[in-house]
């Protein structure tokens, strides 16, 4: 196989990663100039901001016709988001979390992608538009809570320009949609030279790749002492994902996914509610706690290699 494929790969990613960066560094001043409090600024534009490599992704294999790409990456990120990635800052630095309702709409919305594709395999596009409008409904819950507890202060926060957020938001989506371009062409060539299927490839080499913008800020969030950025970020990646970037490229082209999806579904299911589960236990993800997690997230890897 030509490397120039192992090279746009690489190049893809780190396109991604930094129009991600861009993109999450402007809307968060936006965000600190309107006083929003940190876990609703994780809920929503932090986490749309890290999402965006999945849409990118997902959309773009979606029109290509991969479309097990684009369920493989969804459920492949989840389930990185909330084993490695909390994980990950439970190992680092013991993680207080505080659950509120929006986590229990995570959980919610995954048990209804499994439960939709478990009943017969597809994803149509009328489930599509009502997974798009419980998202319409979780983004009006969220302004309306960002509302109400809108945080005081005396001092005017230290922001970006608004040319330099503009700069940062035009830049960084377009490195994002440029780089999920080139990482889901060259996925596939590299699934097809080696014999993989595109469900592996998915749920492994692109769905971590799209899922380190998540992982380095929920780490650097946590490490700053913002766990509710971090939490935030967690909680609303993965339901844009299901609710939005699924939604999306089912709309654009119903899916078709196969039994391995619904497993990978149900095993999404677990990891929320095993999660909710150790963070209502102490209010708290120890350090034994998150390596735990992330050895869960390393037999799940074994399995869908050997499967």
């Amino acid at each position: 196989m030509n490397i120039l494929v192992y090279i746009f790969l690489i190049f893809g990613f780190f396109l991604l990663i930094k129009g991600a960066d861009l993109f999450v560094e402007a809307s968060s001043s936006i965000a600190r100039a309107l006083r929003i409090p940190g876990i609703i600024i994780g809920l929503t534009i932090v986490a749309f901001g890290t999402s965006a490599p999945e849409l990118a992704v997902s959309t773009t294999a979606s029109l290509a016709g991969s479309n097990e790409i684009a369920v493989g990456n969804v459920i492949g990120s989840n389930l990185f988001n909330l084993l490695v990635v909390l994980g990950t800052c439970g190992a680092i630095r013991p993680f207080g979390v505080r659950l509120r309702w929006d986590y229990m709409a995570s959980v919610g919305a995954a048990a209804l992608l499994f439960l939709m594709i478990f009943r017969d395999l597809f994803l149509s596009r009328a489930e599509a538009f009502l997974l798009l409008g419980i998202f319409a409904g979780f983004v009006l819950l969220t302004i309306r809570d960002a509302m109400i507890n809108r945080v005081p202060t005396e001092e005017k926060p230290e922001t970006l320009s608004a040319f330099r957020c503009f700069l940062y938001i035009a830049g960084g989506l377009a490195a994002i949609i440029w780089g999920g371009d080139l990482v889901v062409d060259c996925a596939s060539e590299i699934a097809l030279s080696f014999g993989l299927s595109q469900t592996l490839v998915g749920l492994t080499v692109v769905a971590l790749g799209t899922s380190l913008p998540e992982l380095v800020t929920s780490v650097v969030a946590s490490r700053k002492g913002e766990n509710g950025m971090a939490l935030g970020n967690v909680i609303g990646s993965n339901l844009f994902n299901i609710l939005m970037v699924l939604a999306v490229s089912a709309a654009v082209k119903p899916i078709a996914v196969n039994r391995f999806a619904v497993i990978d579904a149900a095993c999404l299911v677990a990891s929320s509610v095993l999660t909710w589960f150790l963070c209502r236990s102490k209010q708290r993800i120890s350090r034994p706690e998150g390596i735990i997690m992330l050895g869960m997230y390393a037999v799940y890897l074994v399995y869908i290699c050997l499967r």
